[in-house]
This record gives structure tokens, C-alpha cells and sequence, in this order.
């Protein structure tokens, strides 16, 4: 039995009906999907800003939200890393381009349910926002969001590549998509450590 990579709207499910209805016609997404979608990623992060700044959050809400962030950070980085580590694996014909898309497909779900995650549990953990690198994080939460929803539109054309014998260049921005979600989930990662000494 074949397993479809399936064609989902793009972050989050925020742009939907138009888009899932063109996706099936086109085989490929409208050019403003991914914009719209990126907006809506970086206004949740930006309204989560907001919210943080006027709560008052006590102890035990503080140290349910830590669990719920680090628990987040588990689904969704380690999904991503899934995908990503399948990928590699195709690099060094192991697996075939079919394994990254069914893999990544499948990950779709929980890396944007981690995402989110992180958002929502961000909101309860009083970032400092007198500091530099908590806006050096904020910065790299929006471009993991970005880069998200840009890996999202790649999926259905990556899916109807026949197993290349030369890299295209859609393999390549698919490949510099996972290097740039690399870098922005480690770095993010990194400074929330640092933050939170």
C-alpha cells in the first residue's frame, strides 16, 4: 500500500479552505499562502509577547508552564529532528527522497504542536525583556515559524520529484530550509538555557 504525504494547509492550519482547495487542484500552493501564514506565525508570537508582559504568574504556574515548555520543546524539536535526520540519511543514499516526504509528513503534526506549545507555555515564564538575548530568541522562535511554514509549501512539489540522480535545486532550498531550522532550534535552545540560569 502507497502512503501519501498529505496535503495540509500551512502553519498551523491558519490558512485553510483556499488554500487546501488550490493544493489539490494545482498540486502546489497559492504565492500568498505562505506570506499569509508567516504573518499569523509571527502576530502569535508577538500577541504571546504581549501577554507575557502584563501577567502575574506565581511559583507553581511558573514551574507548570517550565514542564509544559520543555515537554513542548521534546515534541517539537525532537520531530524535527526525526525528519531531519532521515534526510541525511537520504543524502548518503540510505533512504529514498519517498522516506523523507512519508517522514515528514507524518512529523507535520507535532512539530507544529510543539511550536505552538512553546509559544502558549512562553507566555508564563516572565521573559526578561530588558535583555538582549531574550529578543535574540524571540527573533530566532519567528524564524523557526517562518522557515516552518516555508518547509510546509515545499512539501507537495518535493513529493513529485522521481528520485533525482543530481541534486535540484528545490532539494537545495529544502536542504538549506533544514540547516536554517537547525540553527534556529539549537540557538533558540541555547539562549533559553542562558536565560534561565
Amino acid at each position: 500500500m502507497r502512503t501519501a504525504v498529505p496535503e495540509r494547509g500551512t502553519a498551523l492550519g491558519l490558512v485553510n479552505g483556499p488554500v487546501r482547495a488550490t493544493v489539490r487542484a494545482t498540486g502546489r500552493y497559492p504565492g500568498w499562502a505562505p506570506a499569509v501564514a508567516g504573518l499569523l506565525v509571527s502576530l502569535a508570537v508577538l500577541v504571546a509577547l504581549w501577554v507575557s508582559s502584563h501577567l502575574e504568574v506565581d511559583p507553581v504556574l511558573h514551574d507548570v508552564a517550565l514542564f509544559g515548555h520543555l515537554a513542548s520543546l521534546v515534541v517539537g524539536f525532537g520531530a524535527v529532528l526525526a525528519v531531519d535526520w532521515v534526510a541525511l540519511l537520504w543524502l548518503l543514499r540510505q533512504r529514498t527522497l519517498a522516506d523523507v516526504m512519508v517522514t515528514a509528513g507524518n512529523a507535520h503534526l507535532p512539530i507544529w504542536a510543539g511550536y505552538a506549545g512553546l509559544v502558549i507555555t512562553g507566555m508564563f515564564l516572565g521573559p526578561d525583556l530588558s535583555s538582549w538575548l531574550t529578543w535574540t530568541k524571540l527573533a530566532l522562535v519567528i524564524l523557526i515559524g517562518w522557515n516552518g511554514v516555508v518547509a510546509t509549501s515545499l512539501m507537495t512539489p518535493l513529493s513529485r520529484i522521481v528520485e533525482p540522480a543530481t541534486v535540484s535545486r528545490l532539494c537545495l532550498a529544502a536542504g538549506a530550509s533544514a540547516a536554517l531550522s537547525q540553527a534556529g532550534w539549537w540557538g533558540a535552545m541555547a539562549i533559553g538555557f542562558l536565560n534561565g540560569r
